[in-house]
Protein backbone atom coordinates (compact mmCIF):
# COMPACT_ATOMS: atom_id res chain seq x y z
CA UNK A 1 0.00 0.00 0.00
CA UNK A 2 1.19 3.62 -0.83
CA UNK A 3 0.17 6.13 1.56
CA UNK A 4 0.24 9.56 1.87
CA UNK A 5 0.11 11.18 4.71
CA UNK A 6 -0.19 15.73 4.89
CA UNK A 7 1.11 17.10 8.02
CA UNK A 8 2.07 20.72 9.05
CA UNK A 9 6.37 20.72 9.37
CA UNK A 10 7.85 17.25 10.36
CA UNK A 11 6.88 14.33 12.60
CA UNK A 12 9.33 14.87 14.87
CA UNK A 13 7.77 17.79 16.28
CA UNK A 14 6.71 16.69 20.41
CA UNK A 15 3.12 16.75 20.75
CA UNK A 16 0.77 13.88 21.27
CA UNK A 17 -1.26 14.34 17.82
CA UNK A 18 1.94 14.44 16.02
CA UNK A 19 2.98 10.91 18.27
CA UNK A 20 -0.09 9.27 17.21
CA UNK A 21 1.07 10.34 13.41
CA UNK A 22 4.42 8.99 14.24
CA UNK A 23 3.27 5.85 15.27
CA UNK A 24 1.28 4.98 12.58
CA UNK A 25 4.14 5.80 10.13
CA UNK A 26 6.76 3.90 11.77
CA UNK A 27 4.34 0.93 12.27
CA UNK A 28 2.80 1.06 8.02
CA UNK A 29 6.69 1.62 7.33
CA UNK A 30 7.41 -2.18 9.41
CA UNK A 31 4.36 -3.36 7.34
CA UNK A 32 5.86 -2.70 4.33
CA UNK A 33 4.04 -0.20 2.98
CA UNK A 34 5.28 3.16 1.85
CA UNK A 35 4.62 6.12 3.40
CA UNK A 36 5.46 9.82 2.06
CA UNK A 37 5.20 11.96 4.14
CA UNK A 38 4.31 16.00 2.85
CA UNK A 39 5.27 18.57 5.94
CA UNK A 40 3.68 22.15 4.83
CA UNK A 41 5.10 25.20 6.38
CA UNK A 42 4.27 25.92 9.49
CA UNK A 43 2.48 29.63 9.53
CA UNK A 44 -0.22 31.56 11.20
CA UNK A 45 -4.24 30.16 10.63
CA UNK A 46 -4.54 33.40 8.53
CA UNK A 47 -1.47 32.11 6.26
CA UNK A 48 -2.95 28.70 6.24
CA UNK A 49 -5.87 30.11 4.41
CA UNK A 50 -3.87 31.34 2.06
CA UNK A 51 -2.17 27.70 1.33
CA UNK A 52 -5.07 26.55 -0.37
CA UNK A 53 -4.44 27.97 -3.73
CA UNK A 54 -0.60 27.79 -3.29
CA UNK A 55 0.28 26.84 -6.57
CA UNK A 56 3.64 25.27 -5.50
CA UNK A 57 1.71 23.09 -3.19
CA UNK A 58 -0.76 22.21 -5.19
CA UNK A 59 2.18 20.75 -7.81
CA UNK A 60 4.00 18.84 -5.31
CA UNK A 61 0.56 17.40 -3.70
CA UNK A 62 -0.75 16.45 -7.53
CA UNK A 63 2.39 14.63 -8.13
CA UNK A 64 1.72 12.34 -5.51
CA UNK A 65 1.50 8.49 -6.70
CA UNK A 66 -0.46 6.84 -3.73
CA UNK A 67 -3.13 4.46 -3.49
CA UNK A 68 -4.71 6.37 -0.56
CA UNK A 69 -3.92 9.86 1.24
CA UNK A 70 -4.17 10.52 4.83
CA UNK A 71 -4.46 13.68 6.23
CA UNK A 72 -4.07 14.87 9.64
CA UNK A 73 -7.14 17.18 10.34
CA UNK A 74 -5.15 19.64 12.23
CA UNK A 75 -4.06 21.05 8.38
CA UNK A 76 -7.93 21.71 7.51
CA UNK A 77 -7.16 25.31 7.27
CA UNK A 78 -4.87 24.43 4.60
CA UNK A 79 -6.79 21.98 3.00
CA UNK A 80 -10.25 22.80 3.37
CA UNK A 81 -10.74 24.51 -0.29
CA UNK A 82 -7.48 22.82 -1.75
CA UNK A 83 -8.85 18.84 -1.61
CA UNK A 84 -11.71 19.60 -3.58
CA UNK A 85 -9.28 20.95 -6.64
CA UNK A 86 -6.84 17.87 -5.57
CA UNK A 87 -9.48 15.10 -6.21
CA UNK A 88 -9.45 15.94 -9.81
CA UNK A 89 -5.68 15.28 -9.56
CA UNK A 90 -5.40 12.45 -6.93
CA UNK A 91 -8.22 9.90 -7.69
CA UNK A 92 -7.73 8.00 -4.30
CA UNK A 93 -9.95 7.84 -0.98
CA UNK A 94 -8.88 10.81 1.28
CA UNK A 95 -9.08 9.68 5.10
CA UNK A 96 -9.05 12.53 7.89
CA UNK A 97 -6.86 11.73 10.95
CA UNK A 98 -9.19 13.81 13.68
CA UNK A 99 -7.76 14.46 16.97
CA UNK A 100 -9.61 17.39 18.17
CA UNK A 101 -11.72 20.00 16.51
CA UNK A 102 -10.82 23.66 17.11
CA UNK A 103 -14.13 24.92 17.30
CA UNK A 104 -14.67 22.43 20.15
CA UNK A 105 -11.59 24.84 22.38
CA UNK A 106 -13.28 27.76 23.91
CA UNK A 107 -13.58 31.02 21.55
CA UNK A 108 -16.02 33.89 21.55
CA UNK A 109 -19.59 33.45 19.65
CA UNK A 110 -17.98 34.64 16.05
CA UNK A 111 -14.46 33.10 16.42
CA UNK A 112 -15.80 29.51 16.91
CA UNK A 113 -18.81 30.29 14.20
CA UNK A 114 -15.91 31.08 11.84
CA UNK A 115 -13.72 27.51 13.13
CA UNK A 116 -16.91 25.29 12.29
CA UNK A 117 -17.72 26.49 8.90
CA UNK A 118 -13.79 26.12 7.80
CA UNK A 119 -14.02 22.30 9.47
CA UNK A 120 -17.42 21.69 8.08
CA UNK A 121 -16.19 22.47 4.22
CA UNK A 122 -13.00 20.09 5.39
CA UNK A 123 -14.64 17.72 6.78
CA UNK A 124 -17.16 17.06 3.91
CA UNK A 125 -14.51 16.90 1.62
CA UNK A 126 -13.14 13.78 2.98
CA UNK A 127 -14.44 9.60 2.29
CA UNK A 128 -13.69 8.80 6.16
CA UNK A 129 -12.07 9.20 9.47
CA UNK A 130 -9.85 7.95 11.94
CA UNK A 131 -11.00 9.03 15.44
CA UNK A 132 -8.70 8.97 18.45
CA UNK A 133 -10.97 8.74 20.66
CA UNK A 134 -15.52 8.53 20.81
CA UNK A 135 -15.25 12.18 21.98
CA UNK A 136 -13.76 13.44 18.50
CA UNK A 137 -16.07 11.17 16.78
CA UNK A 138 -18.95 13.01 18.18
CA UNK A 139 -17.75 16.29 17.82
CA UNK A 140 -17.09 15.64 13.88
CA UNK A 141 -20.94 14.23 13.70
CA UNK A 142 -22.33 17.32 15.44
CA UNK A 143 -20.85 19.78 12.84
CA UNK A 144 -21.31 17.26 9.97
CA UNK A 145 -23.75 14.43 10.61
CA UNK A 146 -22.47 11.43 8.03
CA UNK A 147 -22.42 7.96 7.10
CA UNK A 148 -19.01 7.72 6.10
CA UNK A 149 -16.83 4.98 7.07
CA UNK A 150 -14.63 5.56 10.08
CA UNK A 151 -12.58 3.84 13.17
CA UNK A 152 -11.88 5.19 16.25
CA UNK A 153 -8.32 3.99 17.55
CA UNK A 154 -8.01 4.88 20.91
CA UNK A 155 -3.58 6.19 21.32
CA UNK A 156 -1.40 2.94 23.19
CA UNK A 157 0.11 4.70 26.61
CA UNK A 158 3.20 2.16 25.42
CA UNK A 159 5.29 4.81 23.31
CA UNK A 160 8.44 5.37 25.66
CA UNK A 161 10.85 2.30 26.39
CA UNK A 162 11.34 1.61 29.60
CA UNK A 163 14.79 0.55 28.70
CA UNK A 164 16.15 4.62 28.17
CA UNK A 165 15.32 4.42 31.77
CA UNK A 166 18.78 5.79 33.45
CA UNK A 167 18.32 4.96 37.33
CA UNK A 168 21.57 6.85 38.09
CA UNK A 169 20.43 9.95 35.54
CA UNK A 170 20.06 13.56 37.69
CA UNK A 171 17.81 15.15 35.57
CA UNK A 172 15.40 14.40 38.64
CA UNK A 173 16.52 14.37 42.03
CA UNK A 174 14.94 11.74 43.93
CA UNK A 175 13.12 12.15 46.75
CA UNK A 176 13.69 10.22 50.02
CA UNK A 177 10.80 7.17 50.41
CA UNK A 178 9.54 5.73 53.19
CA UNK A 179 7.89 2.77 51.72
CA UNK A 180 5.72 4.01 48.70
CA UNK A 181 5.24 7.13 50.38
CA UNK A 182 7.13 10.43 49.61
CA UNK A 183 8.24 12.59 52.31
CA UNK A 184 5.96 15.37 50.28
CA UNK A 185 3.56 15.52 47.03
CA UNK A 186 5.13 15.29 43.90
CA UNK A 187 3.24 17.18 40.88
CA UNK A 188 3.90 16.76 37.53
CA UNK A 189 2.57 18.91 34.52
CA UNK A 190 3.69 17.34 31.17
CA UNK A 191 2.65 19.59 27.94
CA UNK A 192 3.90 22.42 25.70
CA UNK A 193 3.70 25.69 27.42
CA UNK A 194 0.63 26.79 25.20
CA UNK A 195 -2.73 28.79 27.00
CA UNK A 196 -4.96 25.39 26.34
CA UNK A 197 -3.08 23.14 28.99
CA UNK A 198 -3.75 25.08 31.75
CA UNK A 199 -0.55 25.62 33.18
CA UNK A 200 -1.46 28.57 34.00
CA UNK A 201 -4.65 27.77 36.11
CA UNK A 202 -2.27 24.95 37.85
CA UNK A 203 -0.10 27.49 38.82
CA UNK A 204 -2.69 29.95 40.27
CA UNK A 205 -4.53 27.03 42.02
CA UNK A 206 -1.23 25.65 43.90
CA UNK A 207 -0.75 29.37 44.64
CA UNK A 208 -4.09 29.15 47.12
CA UNK A 209 -2.91 25.86 48.02
CA UNK A 210 -2.43 26.56 52.02
CA UNK A 211 -0.01 23.46 52.60
CA UNK A 212 3.69 23.69 51.17
CA UNK A 213 3.87 19.66 51.09
CA UNK A 214 4.14 19.91 47.67
CA UNK A 215 6.47 19.94 44.09
CA UNK A 216 6.08 20.80 40.96
CA UNK A 217 8.05 19.87 37.75
CA UNK A 218 7.24 21.40 34.62
CA UNK A 219 7.65 19.24 31.33
CA UNK A 220 7.39 20.64 27.51
CA UNK A 221 8.63 23.15 25.03
CA UNK A 222 8.81 26.90 26.44
CA UNK A 223 9.21 28.34 22.96
CA UNK A 224 5.86 27.51 21.31
CA UNK A 225 4.29 30.36 23.23
CA UNK A 226 7.37 32.82 24.06
CA UNK A 227 4.97 34.97 25.71
CA UNK A 228 2.62 32.59 27.41
CA UNK A 229 5.54 30.75 28.89
CA UNK A 230 6.80 34.35 30.32
CA UNK A 231 3.27 34.60 31.83
CA UNK A 232 3.58 31.15 33.31
CA UNK A 233 7.13 32.40 34.97
CA UNK A 234 5.82 35.44 36.27
CA UNK A 235 3.25 33.70 37.75
CA UNK A 236 5.59 31.78 40.00
CA UNK A 237 7.76 34.59 40.74
CA UNK A 238 4.53 37.27 41.82
CA UNK A 239 2.95 33.93 44.01
CA UNK A 240 6.94 33.24 45.71
CA UNK A 241 6.71 29.68 44.18
CA UNK A 242 10.28 29.43 43.06
CA UNK A 243 11.58 26.77 45.91
CA UNK A 244 8.57 24.31 44.94
CA UNK A 245 8.06 24.65 40.86
CA UNK A 246 11.17 23.68 38.42
CA UNK A 247 10.77 24.28 34.57
CA UNK A 248 12.80 21.66 32.87
CA UNK A 249 11.48 21.95 29.38
CA UNK A 250 11.62 19.28 26.78
CA UNK A 251 13.18 15.88 28.05
CA UNK A 252 14.34 13.21 26.32
CA UNK A 253 12.41 9.73 26.78
CA UNK A 254 14.58 8.34 29.30
CA UNK A 255 14.24 11.78 31.70
CA UNK A 256 10.78 11.54 30.77
CA UNK A 257 10.60 7.86 32.20
CA UNK A 258 12.22 9.10 35.23
CA UNK A 259 10.01 11.99 35.83
CA UNK A 260 6.99 9.91 35.98
CA UNK A 261 8.64 7.46 38.19
CA UNK A 262 9.17 10.17 41.06
CA UNK A 263 5.69 11.36 40.76
CA UNK A 264 2.69 10.91 42.40
CA UNK A 265 0.21 13.09 41.25
CA UNK A 266 -0.03 14.45 37.13
CA UNK A 267 -1.77 18.09 36.94
CA UNK A 268 -2.48 18.94 33.01
CA UNK A 269 -5.84 20.76 33.28
CA UNK A 270 -6.36 21.17 29.87
CA UNK A 271 -9.10 23.65 28.41
CA UNK A 272 -9.73 20.97 26.20
CA UNK A 273 -8.14 17.55 24.78
CA UNK A 274 -9.36 15.30 21.86
CA UNK A 275 -8.28 12.14 24.46
CA UNK A 276 -5.04 13.09 26.39
CA UNK A 277 -2.13 10.44 25.65
CA UNK A 278 -0.57 11.78 28.57
CA UNK A 279 -2.67 11.04 30.89
CA UNK A 280 -2.62 7.37 30.03
CA UNK A 281 1.27 7.50 29.81
CA UNK A 282 1.45 8.53 33.31
CA UNK A 283 -1.35 5.98 34.79
CA UNK A 284 1.26 3.48 33.18
CA UNK A 285 3.33 4.21 36.09
CA UNK A 286 0.90 4.42 38.62
CA UNK A 287 0.86 8.35 38.70
CA UNK A 288 -2.52 9.60 39.42
CA UNK A 289 -4.02 11.98 36.66
CA UNK A 290 -6.08 15.15 36.97
CA UNK A 291 -7.10 16.65 33.69
CA UNK A 292 -9.71 19.20 32.54
CA UNK A 293 -13.40 17.38 32.12
CA UNK A 294 -13.68 18.51 28.42
CA UNK A 295 -13.36 16.42 25.70
CA UNK A 296 -12.14 12.83 26.20
CA UNK A 297 -9.88 12.71 28.79
CA UNK A 298 -13.57 11.81 30.55
CA UNK A 299 -12.88 7.98 28.25
CA UNK A 300 -9.29 7.48 30.55
CA UNK A 301 -9.96 8.85 33.88
CA UNK A 302 -12.65 7.71 36.41
CA UNK A 303 -13.56 10.62 38.49
CA UNK A 304 -12.60 9.81 41.85
CA UNK A 305 -11.48 6.04 41.61
CA UNK A 306 -8.42 6.63 39.18
CA UNK A 307 -7.94 10.18 39.19
CA UNK A 308 -9.89 13.75 39.08
CA UNK A 309 -11.55 15.39 36.74
CA UNK A 310 -12.07 19.58 37.25
CA UNK A 311 -13.95 22.16 34.83
CA UNK A 312 -11.34 23.80 33.30
CA UNK A 313 -10.51 27.06 34.18
CA UNK A 314 -11.93 26.39 38.04
CA UNK A 315 -8.88 27.40 40.44
CA UNK A 316 -10.84 26.98 43.25
CA UNK A 317 -11.59 23.60 42.80
CA UNK A 318 -8.09 22.62 41.35
CA UNK A 319 -6.60 23.68 44.58
CA UNK A 320 -9.13 21.98 46.75
CA UNK A 321 -8.00 18.81 45.17
CA UNK A 322 -4.78 19.25 45.18
CA UNK A 323 -4.78 20.57 48.68
CA UNK A 324 -7.06 17.40 49.72
CA UNK A 325 -4.57 15.17 48.18
CA UNK A 326 -1.47 17.22 49.84
CA UNK A 327 -2.88 16.95 53.17
CA UNK A 328 -3.98 12.65 53.20
CA UNK A 329 -1.90 11.46 50.67
CA UNK A 330 -2.62 7.89 51.49
CA UNK A 331 -5.84 8.05 49.51
CA UNK A 332 -3.10 7.99 46.19
CA UNK A 333 -2.50 4.27 47.42
CA UNK A 334 -5.16 2.84 46.13
CA UNK A 335 -5.45 5.29 43.42
CA UNK A 336 -2.17 4.58 42.09
CA UNK A 337 -3.12 1.38 41.93
CA UNK A 338 -6.39 1.77 39.78
CA UNK A 339 -4.57 3.88 37.36
CA UNK A 340 -2.46 1.26 36.57
CA UNK A 341 -5.51 -1.12 35.95
CA UNK A 342 -7.23 1.53 33.98
CA UNK A 343 -4.20 1.56 31.85
CA UNK A 344 -3.93 -1.97 31.24
CA UNK A 345 -7.68 -1.77 29.73
CA UNK A 346 -6.35 0.37 26.58
CA UNK A 347 -4.39 -0.78 23.21
CA UNK A 348 -0.93 -0.82 22.98
CA UNK A 349 0.68 1.49 20.04
CA UNK A 350 0.55 -1.78 18.11
CA UNK A 351 -3.00 -3.03 18.41
CA UNK A 352 -4.28 0.83 17.71
CA UNK A 353 -1.85 1.48 14.33
CA UNK A 354 -2.85 -2.44 12.61
CA UNK A 355 -6.58 -1.01 13.76
CA UNK A 356 -5.60 1.68 11.41
CA UNK A 357 -4.11 0.22 8.86
CA UNK A 358 -7.12 -2.50 8.27
CA UNK A 359 -9.70 0.25 8.11
CA UNK A 360 -7.26 2.04 5.30
CA UNK A 361 -7.16 -1.31 3.36
CA UNK A 362 -10.60 -1.74 3.06
CA UNK A 363 -11.33 1.57 1.98
CA UNK A 364 -9.08 0.78 -1.07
Amino acid sequence: MRVGLIIYGGLDTLSGGYLYDRMLVEYLRAAGDTVEVVGLPVVSYGQALGQNFSRSIRNRLAGLQVDLLLQDELNQPSLFALNRWLRQAVKVPFIGIVHHLRSSEPHNRLLRAFYRAIEHQYLESLDGYVFNSHSSRLAVNALTPHQKPFTVATPGGDALDESDFDPKSTAHSQRNQSGDQYKQLEILFVGNLIVRKGLHSLLSALARVRSENWRLRVVGRDDVDLAYARHCRDLVSSASLENQVEFLGALNDGDLVQAYRTSQLLAVPSTFEGFGIVYLEAMRWGVVPIAGNAGGSGEIIQHGINGWLVPPGDEAVLAAVIETISRNPEILQSMSLAARQRYAEFPTWRQTTENIRQFMLAQL
